[in-house]
């Protein structure tokens, strides 16, 4: 297969035969421009997901498009708050659509499978939203085999690899923010946009059962993670990165096989 997977590195004619003859699915990442603390840049969000994306696209003959490289606002409670400095966000309304526009795009030109491909936690229900109006959309326009599948890479992580990459103790997905998870994979993936010796060391931030608006700034840790990354590594980074591209490129098998099976 070519190795070029990425659609904006394709002629447009050669992108309309995958499209078209080959039926080949588009994975879409979706992320945000998020602080991760003192000692990692702001796009792991939009990174992660597009390496993910691409090992996958590789694996199974898909496309990878250009990722949304904005995000729905972060909370306190899992990205640290919108309050932070560098975190830059988009308005729930104005993501719903920006997913609505660009499935129905792609769905024009003939694509018929797609996959986002989630990398910040803040997306997913306006994500959701904007796939639910394209497919309705769609279907007052007369196409009826559009499928979209949206997922976390986060979420293909199994037991058996969280007990490896946290023998201490798993402190959980809401406090991984600029953690153990993000770090280890950017280590192994872009390990010259992690800086180690920045890594801040404090317990894993503690909040109530509430949320109050606007944040109170004093409940978020002063270094912007909400968990210490100093165990990271490239090897566990290595176990991640594994685990999340098969666990996706078995998901989409399955998840469009049996769509199509739906439709016979």
């Amino acid at each position: 297969m070519d190795a070029k997977v990425r659609i904006g590195d394709l002629a447009w004619p050669e992108y309309a035969r995958r499209i078209k003859e080959d039926a080949q699915t588009i994975l879409i990442p979706i992320g945000a421009l998020e602080q991760h603390g003192p000692h990692m840049s702001m796009n792991p969000d939009v990174l992660l997901p597009t390496a993910i994306s691409e090992e996958v696209a590789r694996r199974i003959g898909a496309m990878v498009a250009p990722a949304i490289a904005y995000g729905y606002k972060s909370q306190q409670k899992s990205g640290g708050g919108n309050h932070l400095c560098g975190t830059t966000s988009l308005d729930g309304h104005t993501l719903s659509m920006t997913v609505k526009d660009v499935l129905k795009e792609f769905a024009r030109h003939g694509a018929r499978k797609i996959c986002l491909v989630n990398g910040h936690f803040e997306n997913s229900m306006f994500a959701v939203e904007g796939v639910d109006l394209a497919i309705r959309e769609l279907r007052w326009e007369g196409i009826h085999d559009f499928q979209v599948v949206m997922l976390s890479y986060w979420d293909f992580v199994t037991e058996e690899t969280i007990a490896r990459i946290y023998p201490e103790g798993f402190p959980g997905w809401a406090v991984e923010h600029g953690g153990v998870l993000e770090t280890s994979l950017m280590l192994l993936l872009h390990p010259h946009l992690v800086d180690m010796t920045c890594v801040p060391r404090h317990a894993a931030a503690t909040f109530p059962p509430y949320d109050v608006f606007p944040p109170i700034p004093e409940w978020t840790p002063a270094s912007g993670c909400l968990s210490s990354a100093a165990a990271a590594s490239g090897e566990k980074g290595a176990l991640l990165y594994e685990v999340c591209v098969e666990g996706i490129a078995q998901a989409l098998g399955e998840a469009f096989e049996v769509r199509g099976k739906l439709a016979q």
